[in-house]
């Protein structure tokens, strides 16, 4: 039996340090640890909960309604620029949420233009509406610029499936809206379950939103503990709250696929392709329209023209002009931070899976092996604010029974603490985009290669990797867009004075300098538009 990848497998075993750090500060079970969740719970732990709570139960009913609703009339019925909105749709997912937090709270403040105008208008005095920056206004955000998961997942299951089976039903006499409850509904119930655990898992790891409009959750809470009241040991509770609330998440998510996953292998009634949509007139037709351009509108439009026009007026404004020096370096800054942690994620990847299927070919199980390709996958569901704390706990730890090691210093405050942040939390996303590559070729050629003496690394560099070049092209620039984002772990762990577009970004809009935010905002916008558009280009054909 071949020995399993020491190497490899202590590799990975690395990556979940970060988490093995939060969840081990629990067996430092003493007086001092008891006393701190005491005070929590007495304090400022139900608020947190509380608030978290009602977050994610709002964003889950409003994603899987806005989401389901748009892919089952996008998959099933036939109306107006529908083949447009089938990609238009995705848009928000370019949109980070706590940048459609900064614009709309410049659109919408009491200060801002839409309630300037009403009041000048109108002649009405004081605030119109309440503040942006509550929780129904962040359930609202995430709404907007979270749906997507759930409408991409819905939709596949519908068009592969559920117009042939909608045909069929309506020719054994069923009508339109028994079909839609008989049919649809459940055919798209594990999608809508898999999409809506996607949605809560960004939704919890989110940082920007919560911190921008003063919310108390557990993300929020993790970093309040942390850097401003300098209190390890109450940051790592909340923070193996949090994480064990997101991999309750993550296996409802991954029950939800693999659910999805046989309901989609079954054979329907007719080929989607041979059947038709529903054609919608009227009234139905307008609903329909308007249902699936409200989303894009409020979830992409608007921001943008926002963050336009707040660049626009710090162009013709600011006294020195925009900061065009300081953004090219803030650019250069997480270009280079965002392509390193591409190129070192998708090699890891590519290794891996060439591990597994090089164990594959010889017949022989590695339980290590797939222990360790599962630990590399569960990074991706990992929040920032989880990752940041389990990297220097351990440190910390190390530091105080080791004063002479440098470890804690080459790790805190540096490029090697922040590109090992990023593997733990993206190198999940590269191995699935590679292991799918992987998926479509056939074992049969590995076996003739080897048959005419090729050695592994040829097989490799002459075979694999031309066919997955496209795959590993698509993880890098998942990869790339991710970490250009990434805000929790870089707020951090980053350098000093080497700040990223996400972080200057966040900043600014904290200090009330939308319009200095503006054009760290757009790029980021810009940017997160690559991979929207080459997943609406895959989706078509």
């Amino acid at each position: 039996m071949p020995r399993p990848p020491f190497l490899l497998s202590l590799l990975c075993l690395l990556l979940a340090v970060p988490v093995l750090g939060v969840l081990g500060a629990w067996l430092a079970w003493d007086a001092s640890a008891i006393a701190v969740l005491q005070h929590q719970l007495g304090t400022v732990l139900p608020d947190y909960a509380r608030s978290s709570l009602l977050l994610s139960l709002s964003v889950a009913v409003g994603v899987a309604l806005l989401g389901g609703a748009t892919a089952a009339a996008v998959a099933l019925f036939e109306f107006p620029l529908r083949r447009f909105f089938e990609w238009a749709l995705l848009l928000p997912m370019a949109m980070p949420a706590y940048v459609a937090a900064y614009a709309y709270t410049d659109l919408l403040q009491y200060s801002g233009p839409v309630q300037s105008a009403l009041r000048k208008a109108f002649g009405l005095q004081g605030a119109l509406w309440p503040d942006v920056r509550s929780l129904p206004g962040a359930v609202v955000l995430f709404v907007l610029c979270l749906y997507p998961y759930v409408y991409l997942l819905t939709r596949t299951a519908l068009t592969e499936r559920g117009v042939a089976l909608m045909e069929a039903a309506r020719s054994l006499g069923a009508g339109t809206w028994r079909r839609v409850r008989e049919v649809a509904l459940p055919l798209a119930r594990p999608a809508l379950a898999a999409g809506v655990a996607l949605a809560l898992m960004e939704t919890l790891a989110d940082y920007g939103v919560g911190s921008y409009f003063g919310l108390t959750t557990l993300t929020t809470g993790v970093y309040k503990a942390w850097l401003v009241m300098n209190d390890q040991l109450a940051a790592a509770q909340l923070a193996s709250v949090l994480l064990v609330v997101v991999l309750v998440l993550l296996w409802l998510e991954r029950r939800a696929q693999a659910r999805l996953r046989f309901s989609s292998s079954r054979s329907g009634a007719m080929h989607a392709s041979e059947a038709r949509r529903l054609p919608l007139r009227g009234l139905a037709a307008v609903g329909a329209f308007l249902l699936c351009t409200v989303p894009v509108l409020l979830g992409f439009v608007v921001p943008v023209l926002v963050l336009l026009g707040l660049l626009r007026e710090e162009a013709l404004h600011a006294e020195l002009g925009l900061p065009l020096e300081r953004f090219i370096e803030w650019s250069l800054t997480s270009l280079k931070l965002a392509g390193l942690a591409a190129a070192l994620t998708v090699a890891l990847a590519l290794v891996l899976a060439n591990a597994a299927r090089q164990q594959q070919g010889a017949g022989r199980r590695q339980p290590v092996l797939a222990l360790v390709i599962r630990i590399v996958g569960l990074g991706y569901a990992v929040p920032g604010a989880v990752i940041a704390v389990g990297i220097l706990l351990p440190l910390g730890w190390l530091q105080t029974r080791w004063p002479q090691l440098s470890l804690p210093a080459v790790m805190t405050g540096s490029i090697a603490g922040l590109m090992y942040a990023y593997l733990v939390r993206f190198s999940g996303v590269a191995l699935q985009s590679v292991e799918a590559g992987y998926a479509r070729i056939t074992p049969h050629v590995d076996e003739t290669a080897r048959m005419l003496g090729a050695s592994r690394l040829r097989l490799f560099l002459e075979l694999h990797a031309p066919l997955l070049a496209r795959s590993t092209l698509a993880a890098a620039l998942l990869v790339f867009v991710d970490v250009m984002k990434e805000l929790p772990a870089t707020l951090v762990l980053r350098p000093f004075n080497s700040d990223t577009l996400a972080v200057v970004a966040y900043q600014l809009a904290r200090d009330e300098r939308l319009g200095e935010a503006a054009l760290p905002s757009v790029a980021m916008v810009v940017v997160g538009l690559v991979p929207v558009l080459m997943l609406s280009r895959a989706m078509r054909r």
